[in-house]
């Protein structure tokens, strides 16, 4: 019997092939994650101005749902709208809103860092104690920096700072120091060009 069952039974099939195989639908895991990346896309495109939103042309129905978003005040009603608004930003490629997102936010990091320098700059220049290695510095780094204004702006901050008078001069040494650093012709600059 065994005999027969060996000459009627059907041969074992091939493994099937990678190519054979059909794709296999995302997991629910990765469905959730997908969904939480366009939620959070959502959120950062509703903190937006309008006149930065308007640069996406988004479609009418996911401008709306961004504004109704903004309008709610109930943290329920703010939460169920980002999860419609990520249910409709499935329907659009997100990698080009994802990248001007990114590009402004490096803008702003630089900004701050631009910020940054210029604050401490000033702090260093309006130190009593080594004002004048400040200021070597400054012009080592920035050759185009105009050592007499900043020296100038500088002395009379401190001395507003002694009086007790408000910072004027603080304020315009910041703001020239803010110019330098965001022109960004430090000499690491130029030296490349060179």
């Amino acid at each position: 019997m065994t005999r027969q069952r060996a000459i009627f039974s059907k041969p074992p099939a091939p493994p099937p092939s990678p190519d054979d195989e059909p794709a296999a639908p995302p997991s629910k895991t990765r469905r959730k994650h997908e969904m939480h990346v366009l939620q959070d896309m959502g959120e950062r495109l509703a903190e937006l101005k309008p006149e930065q939103l308007k640069q996406f042309q988004l479609p009418d129905e996911l401008a709306t749902a961004i504004g109704d978003y903004r309008r709610f005040t109930k943290w329920e009603a703010k939460r169920r709208q980002m999860q419609y608004i990520g249910r409709l930003m499935r329907d659009l490629d997100p990698a080009p809103i994802a990248a001007r997102l990114d590009q402004w936010n490096q803008t702003s990091r630089e900004a701050v860092a631009g910020f940054h320098a210029a604050e401490s700059w000033r702090d260093r220049l309006l130190a009593e104690e080594n004002a004048s290695a400040a200021m070597d510095a400054l012009v080592a780094q920035y050759p185009r920096a105009d050592r007499k204004r900043i020296a100038q702006l500088a002395d009379n901050a401190r001395s507003e700072r002694a009086a007790g008078k408000p910072p004027a001069s603080s304020r315009l040494l910041f703001r020239e120091l803010s110019r330098l650093v965001a022109a960004g012709e430090s000499s690491a600059d130029t030296d490349a060009d060179e």
